[in-house]
């Protein structure tokens, strides 16, 4: 089932790794979880990485991992944002990447390395189920089931990655941005707490350009910025703007793992609309 609850093992609730219970009796323990992939774990598989998950609060700036460095624990996002970014030796970055409840951080743990060129932190605040890179190991070597799954993540953020790259050497910066926009949106919802300077970080341009840009988009009536945030007024009209900027990894991601993400019909966008 792709939105079906992920399996743990019988801990107490009172263990501080073990997120809340709730039990089903055709399928074991489960745990409540907002985390797609985990979600998509089976009980057999769940039960054998549960006893090394632990939940986590994440802030706003966090960093995760820095380049080169070990990466102490791999993330499985149940809210908040997370950003990967490449820096140059003068210190500038540009993102490669975001990941949400969708996915998690830690991607290269999967493919058997301890540390990345890129650097991790979060945009926006949330909660993680977290887990030692050994531990994850030592599951995955257990199950090839769960092995499989975490690979086609890892499939499904390269393209994410190559995507980006994509847009910032051929698409305009308002298509750029309103993809990223859409990105946010994707795992963060309508109101998105982001200033000018994250932005420029983000698309690797100059803050003008994104104000400018920014200025397209509201003359468009498709967001409203504010200090800090952005307002998203009209997904529908915004993807349209974005065009074929925006999509590629999100198809990939319902193509080889679930198509109940990201849901670009729901209820909320069509009511978000019809408000207009």
């Amino acid at each position: 089932m792709a939105n079906r609850l992920a399996a743990c093992s019988m801990r107490s609730i009172d263990d501080p790794r073990l997120p809340l219970v709730r039990l089903f009796p055709e399928e074991g323990y489960v745990i409540a979880t907002k985390n797609k992939i985990l979600g998509l774990l089976s009980a057999q598989d769940c039960e054998i990485i549960s006893p090394y998950l632990e939940r986590t609060e994440l802030k706003r700036d966090q960093v995760l991992f820095e380049p080169l460095e070990p990466i102490e624990y791999v993330y499985f996002f149940e809210g908040g944002l997370s950003s990967e970014i490449v820096v140059n030796p003068d210190g500038n970055g540009v993102e490669v990447g975001c990941i949400g409840f969708e996915g998690f951080a830690g991607v290269p743990v999967v493919l058997g390395l301890t540390s990345t060129p890129h650097k991790s932190f979060m945009q926006a605040a949330g909660q993680a189920l977290r887990i030692r890179p050994d531990d994850l190991r030592r599951a995955m070597a257990t199950s090839p089931s769960l092995t499989s799954l975490l690979l086609r993540y890892a499939h499904v953020f390269m393209v994410q990655v190559a995507a980006t790259a994509l847009m910032n050497g051929r698409y305009h910066i308002e298509q750029r941005l309103a993809r990223w926009l859409l990105m946010c949106d994707d795992r963060l919802g309508v109101e998105l707490p982001l200033t000018h300077e994250f932005l420029a970080l983000m698309l690797g341009v100059r803050r003008p350009s994104v104000t400018d840009s920014l200025h397209v988009l509201e003359g468009q009536q498709l967001i409203t910025a504010t200090r800090g945030r952005i307002t998203i007024r009209n997904r529908r009209r915004l993807e349209e703007a974005a065009g074929e900027a925006y999509g590629m990894s999100e198809r990939e991601y319902r193509r080889i793992l679930t198509d109940t993400w990201p849901s670009l019909h729901s209820p909320l966008i069509t009511q978000r609309q019809e408000h207009q």
